[in-house]
């Protein structure tokens, strides 16, 4: 059983955040998320993309910010279950959850912050008929392992960051990368566009283009996949097929945990803290909605940093907080670091 102080469901810009605020309240978390690494759709779908919105940076990579993040997190040890979903939540009897995710790893905690961006994302798969019958015997939607494809046949599909960056990655580790898009045109960032290009004159990376996988053969797994370009159908050799086409926000099991939602969102109380109808669960970021909501990154920020405030009077009702600024105080991190503004020098003069 992991316990923690605030459990916070989604590992996205918002979520990271959270663990900031709560540090500097003396609040431990710990963060749950179906994808394989923190970041959310930042880290797994446009790494690569500017964000021109964030206070103080006229432009940040969306990965860059995550890294940023993730840095500015790091004295408050955060806990990390990744690549599990949370599944189901349980109020006990002194009104604390219990939180289990697809794997039954179990979670406990006084205060449920969700910060779930889209919600869970499930991977968008190609109209293949016999798709299905090859995932996990070649066919992954998402790269957990690299060192799975060492000296493989892989083949991917799509036209975005995630297609482009993986391939060329994989030209270092696999014995062969052929990169298929139905377009000859890609919708990645330029320096990756003429990173494939390059590695596409001098044999590293087979480019097919406009063309798509259209089928699968194999007996126990993946041998082969069928391709199709124009008139033109052959197949190629293939012992891991990868189409990255992005991911599907969706609520998933979160719409059963008695939650009031609307449109696909989590309704909360914005007059004050972002709690949900569930007293003690809060929904922070792209996953709530109220009078006036903007689904950007730097509201999910301050509806953290609100909600941070909430769950320590809940966790801590005879206590009162008194806010300092980190200008004034800094930044006492859980590993016994100490950030702060150099002291005055007080010189006396003769």
């Amino acid at each position: 059983m992991i316990k923690t102080d605030i459990l916070i469901i989604g590992a996205g810009p918002t979520g990271l955040f959270t663990v900031f605020e709560a540090g500097l309240l003396k609040l431990k978390c710990h963060l749950i998320d179906a994808l394989p690494q923190p970041g959310g759709q930042c880290a797994e779908i446009y790494p690569k993309k500017p964000i021109y919105d964030i206070p103080g940076f006229p432009e940040v990579l969306a990965g860059d910010l995550v890294d940023n993040l993730m840095k500015q997190i790091e004295p408050f040890q955060p806990g990390f279950t990744l690549g599990e979903r949370a599944d189901k939540l349980e109020k006990l009897d002194d009104g604390t959850f219990i939180v289990t995710t697809n794997k039954g790893t179990k979670h406990h905690a006084p205060i449920v912050a969700i910060a779930g961006g889209l919600g869970s994302f499930e991977p968008r798969k190609p109209a293949i008929s016999n798709l299905v019958d090859f995932e996990d015997k070649g066919v992954e939607y998402i790269i957990r392992n690299p060192e799975l494809y060492r000296d493989k046949n892989v083949v991917i599909s799509g036209g975005g960051d995630s297609a482009l960056d993986w391939s060329i990655f994989l030209t270092n580790v696999a014995k062969s990368v052929t990169l298929i898009h139905r377009r000859n045109e890609f919708r990645g960032a330029l320096d990756s566009v003429e990173k494939v290009q390059e590695l596409k004159n001098i044999g590293k990376i087979e480019l097919i283009t406009p063309a798509e996988v259209v089928g699968l053969v194999g007996n126990d797994k993946l041998e082969e996949v069928v391709i199709k370009r124009g008139d033109e159908v052959f197949n190629r050799d293939c012992d891991h097929f990868i189409p990255l086409f992005g991911l599907a926000p969706k609520l998933g099991p979160l719409s059963d945990w008695g939650l009031e939602i609307e449109k696909n969102a989590i309704k909360v109380d914005n007059s004050l803290d972002y709690q949900t109808n569930i007293p003690g669960v809060y929904a922070i970021g792209d996953i709530n909605t109220y009078p006036g909501k903007l689904k950007l990154i730097l509201c999910g920020f301050h509806e953290a940093t609100l909600m941070c405030q909430s769950a320590y009077q809940r966790i801590f009702p005879d206590k009162r907080y008194v806010m300092k600024y980190t200008t004034v105080g800094g930044v006492q991190g859980f590993d016994g670091s100490k950030k702060e503004a150099p002291k005055a020098v007080i010189k006396a003069f003769d």
